[in-house]
This record gives C-alpha cells, structure tokens and sequence, in this order.
C-alpha cells in the first residue's frame, strides 16, 4: 500500500499519537481503553474498525479502511480527554450575574436563587464536584458568584455547566443570568427616552 493511500484513510486528528504520562495505567481491551491515573478511573471507547497499540509510553490509533476515518479522530480525541481528565481534571467557571441572583450549596444540592418566584435546585451528576466563590470580575461593577464546575470526564462537566446555563440564560439588554465565565457578550442598547 503506498503512502498517500495510507494516509488518506487516516484522520489528520486520529493519527497523532497520546502520550502516557507518569503514574497513569492505560490497558487496551477489546472494544474499550481503561485509562487509571491518580484522581480516578475512565475508559475510552474504541469504534469498530479502529485498533490501538501501545509503543514506548505513547499509544497509537490506526484506522481499518477509509470508511472508519471520522470515527478515527474522535476515538483519539475520547482517549486524550480520558487521559488528561485522570491526571489534570477539567474545570469550567460559571458567573452568576444579577441584583439577588445567589448560589449555595446545601449538602450536594446546589440552590438558586435566579429571579424566579421559587429557588431552583440542581444535583450534580455522580464525578462532578461544584464550588462556589466570590470574585471581583473586570468589566462587571461589583463581586460575582462564581461557580466552579470540576471533574476528571469532560462530558459531564460540560453537561451539568450547559444544564446550570439553562436555568437562566443571560437576558439579551443586561446580561443578567447564568453565563460562562470570561466568554465576551454583546448586551443590546435598551430604549432610550426621546
């Protein structure tokens, strides 16, 4: 098979090798990599058509044929995620921004006081811790709640943030609401009086 046939069915993604750091376990099973590091335990999935190998601390993935190229690059991204989730974790910080709007933290409940007649409550899903702080933020005039969403799998960070965003979404004329930390909004001009 020659070169550019070999990387044709290679996604430019999946063909980058992981990196095993020190003191994390990978074993590759079938249909599945088991990645065990100092704070937890994940596994990765592995697609049909995709096989992995282990060389030298770093663990490649190679696609079959063709067909198996998108499920290439998201078998690596899967693994890299696990990987780093064990050894690092991932974060995600959520401001809570509005006159009355307040978190606390009752147990492993969280409860919101979001502008609506009654408190909203929201249990993080099992891995997922929330702390809660209060910062000084550039661009806002006082101190905001700050929830920190952390844990060692990216997908249930990023679902319990999006599902704490829901709750209120920053209205459009004074950004009042639950948003992601440091990302840019662009507040609407209210009506002026003529």
């Amino acid at each position: 098979m020659s070169t550019t046939a070999q990387t044709a069915k290679e996604s430019r993604i999946g063909k980058q090798q992981v990196a095993i750091p020190s003191g994390v376990k990978v074993t590759i099973n079938d249909g599945v990599i088991d990645v065990a590091g100092p704070k937890g335990r994940l596994t990765a999935p592995l697609p049909k058509g995709i096989t992995a190998t282990e060389d030298d601390g770093k663990i490649r993935l190679r696609a079959e044929s063709g067909d198996d190229r998108a499920r290439h690059g998201l078998a690596r991204a899967l693994l890299a995620n696990a990987v780093k989730g064990v050894t690092e974790g991932f974060t995600i910080e959520l401001d809570i921004v509005g006159v009355g709007y307040k978190a606390e933290l009752r147990g492993s409940r969280l409860v919101l006081a979001l502008g609506y007649s009654h408190p909203v409550e929201f249990v993080p899903p099992p891995g997922v811790e929330i702390k809660i702080e209060r910062k000084q933020k550039p661009g806002l005039n006082q101190y905001q709640t700050t929830l920190i969403v952390s844990g060692i799998d990216k997908q249930a960070v990023g679902q319990a943030c999006a599902n704490l965003h829901s709750l209120r979404r920053p209205d459009a004329y004074k950004g009042k609401g639950v948003r992601y930390a440091g990302q840019p909004m662009k507040l609407k001009p209210g009506k002026s009086a003529k």
